[in-house]
């Protein structure tokens, strides 16, 4: 694939420090060494590799980070690599459970490192009533000292979040964001349109299609690739300069399809392994990118 065209960055709007969660976070893989063991020399290298790109923050032990494969222990260490090279830069931390007093115990020692915010999703395979997710999600809340993004992904977790218990749990002081997996454009609208929370597109394909609707941003794992760019198409969509970012978007698309082709984050690995980045190893049951997949993915590693 040919470099794509960056505009001149001058031009555009200055990424600052984010406004909340908006802008661009970038979800991090978790770099495992050839024994399985974390390697984190290599999540520190790809962490200050992307520093400079006009990232919003990071996204430590989300589902692109293999956090189910990671006991505490591994994933305060992984978070504690991500917080040392972040420098300045802000940390969200996945967290994810359906025992809610194990929960607030794991939130609450989060809690007593540096991060931004958390990321939680809906207890998985639970599948609660919309009363339980409303009681689930205000309980932490409430545990926590710093502010929930929500984690609406229905194809993992079995829960459907309704539009109406997102729209009541936006009157949480705590709750202050969103990562739409939801599948579902009505209420994306909806959410955006209230306006109290912070919609960040979850789903890479429909980056360009939320934040032109008025989404606050996104948390991307494609944009481990071309960080640059994915960051310029957000400040392109927040100028209101369509034409160009649609040119940028065009641009990205084949590299979004091949980095979502299968299971997150084996195709993202497997590039970042031909990059010289990490090694391409996963925690069973993730197995590598497919031979067929690998060769696609190396005319990427080979624009960059």
């Amino acid at each position: 694939m040919p470099t794509l065209p960056v505009p001149t960055l001058t031009a555009l709007p200055a990424s600052a420090t984010p406004a909340g969660f908006a802008g661009l976070w970038i979800p991090l893989v978790t770099p495992f060494a050839a024994d399985g063991t974390v390697d984190h020399a290599a999540l520190h290298a790809l962490v200050l590799r992307l520093k400079p790109a006009g990232i919003a923050g990071y996204v430590a032990c989300g589902s692109t980070g293999e956090a189910a494969a990671l006991d505490h222990d591994e994933q305060l260490a992984v978070l504690d690599t991500v917080l040392q090279a972040a420098g300045r830069l802000p940390v969200v931390m996945g967290v994810s459970g359906y025992h809610l007093g194990q929960m607030q115990r794991w939130i609450a020692t989060l809690c007593g490192r540096p991060i931004a915010g958390l990321l939680v999703p809906p207890p998985s395979y639970v599948r609660p009533a919309q009363a339980g997710l409303l009681h689930w999600f205000r309980t932490l809340a409430d545990t926590a000292t710093v502010p929930l993004v929500l984690y609406d992904i229905p194809y993992r977790t079995g829960a459907v979040l309704a539009a109406d218990t997102l729209l009541a749990l936006a009157a949480h002081p705590n709750i202050r964001a969103i990562k739409d997996c939801g599948g579902d454009p009505q209420k994306t609208a909806a959410l955006i349109a209230d306006g109290r929370l912070q919609v960040l597109a979850g789903e890479d394909a429909q980056i360009f299609g939320s934040v032109a609707l008025g989404a606050a941003g996104a948390i991307a794992a494609s944009a481990h690739w071309q960080t640059e760019r994915f960051s310029a198409l957000l400040r392109l969509l927040a100028g209101q300069r369509l034409a160009e970012a649609r040119i940028l978007w065009h641009g990205l698309l084949p590299g979004i399809s091949a980095l979502t082709a299968e299971p997150n984050p084996a195709p993202l690995k497997a590039l970042l392994a031909q990059q010289g980045l990490l090694e391409n190893v996963l925690r069973s049951p993730m197995m590598a990118a497919s031979e067929a997949l690998e060769q696609r993915l190396a005319a990427l590693a080979s624009s960059d």
